[in-house]
């Protein structure tokens, strides 16, 4: 959503909150949709785009995560550290 769409629905909130004809569960959640929304508006303003020249701004690489495990030492060639941090796992 851009900050325009999102100033509406904000506009929405509060037209809603302004009848005074929602019920106090609907007007609660309204007042948190409003600041959720003043919230991300702020920090929209706060921040600058990135030109899209720059790198960062380039998707990034699509990353090949591996899980690795070491299995180099047994368990009885680990240090007490190590064994205090494990926890047994029920069989």
């Amino acid at each position: 959503m851009d900050k325009a769409e999102l100033e509406h629905v904000r506009d929405w909130a509060s037209e809603k909150i302004a009848t005074g004809e929602e019920p106090p569960w609907a007007f609660y959640k309204y007042m948190k949709l409003r600041e959720a929304l003043d919230d991300i508006l702020r920090g929209m303003e706060a921040t600058t785009p990135l030109p899209e020249s720059s790198p960062q701004a380039e998707q990034p690489r699509e990353a090949n995560l591996r899980l690795v495990a070491d299995n180099s030492r047994p368990e009885s060639a680990r240090s007490p550290r190590d064994r205090r941090h494990s926890i047994p796992l029920p069989m």
